[in-house]
C-alpha cells in the first residue's frame, strides 16, 4: 500500500486569516509520484536533488480545517508554496546537476515529423547494448558522450536532465490546480493564495 497526496488551496482575505478554498482531493490527482518528487521531494526514486518546494512543513497559520486534517497521525511530508512562488517557477531549470542515472527520455516524431519528448523510461538492456555498440563502451546514460543518443527504429533515446517540466507540465495533470490558484490569486493576490500538501 503506497502513500497518497492530500492537502488544500488556501486563500487569505482582507482580515488576514487563511481559509480553506479548495480541497486538493477534489482534483483527483492520483499517485503521480514523479510529479511529487519534482515538486515536493517525495514519492519516487528519480534522484531529484532540488525539488521545488520540499520539506517546508505545515504553515503555522494554516486554516483550522487544514491544520486539523494535516495533524492526523498518519500524515507526513508537509510543505507549502504560494501562487507567487509557483507562478515564478522556471519549469525548464535542471533539478539535478547530472542526468538521471537509470532513466532515458524517449523522443518520437510528432505530427510535424520533428522529434519530441514522448516518454521517460528506465533504461533497458536493449538500449544499453545499443549504446555500447555505438559508443564502444558499457556506459549508463549520464556517461554517454555529450549530445550522444541511441536510435532504435523511429525512437531516439537520450540521457535525461530532470526538469520540473519533464513530469509536471504546466498544462498537464496539475493544470486544474494551477488554474484554481491563478483564479483565486486574481481575487486575493498572488501572495495570498497557497498550496498546502502532505502525504499519508
Amino acid at each position: 500500500m503506497g502513500a497518497d497526496i492530500d492537502g488544500a488551496i488556501e486563500a487569505r482575505g482582507p482580515g488576514g486569516g487563511w481559509q480553506c478554498a479548495v480541497d486538493l482531493l477534489d482534483f483527483g490527482l492520483g499517485r503521480d509520484r514523479h510529479a511529487w518528487d519534482c515538486l515536493f521531494g517525495f514519492g519516487s526514486e528519480l534522484g531529484v536533488e532540488r525539488p521545488l518546494f520540499e520539506a517546508r512543513g505545515l504553515p503555522g497559520d494554516a486554516s483550522a480545517p487544514v491544520a486539523e486534517t494535516a495533524a492526523l497521525d498518519a500524515q507526513y511530508g508537509h510543505t507549502h508554496a504560494t501562487w507567487s512562488e509557483i507562478a515564478a517557477v522556471d519549469w525548464d531549470a535542471p533539478l539535478c546537476d547530472a542526468p538521471a542515472y537509470s532513466l532515458v527520455g524517449v523522443w518520437r516524431p510528432g505530427p510535424d515529423g520533428e522529434l519530441a519528448l514522448d516518454d521517460v523510461i528506465r533504461v533497458t538492456v536493449e538500449i544499453l547494448d545499443a549504446a555500447e555498440e555505438q559508443f564502444g563502451a558499457d556506459l549508463m546514460p549520464p556517461e554517454w558522450p555529450e549530445g550522444g543518443e541511441v536510435r532504435m527504429g523511429d525512437e531516439v533515446y537520450r540521457a535525461l536532465v530532470l526538469t520540473a517540466r519533464t513530469f509536471v507540465e504546466p498544462d498537464g495533470g496539475w493544470q486544474p490546480v494551477w488554474t484554481a490558484m491563478r483564479e483565486l490569486a486574481a481575487r486575493y493576490g498572488d501572495d495570498n493564495v497557497r498550496l498546502v500538501v502532505w502525504f499519508g
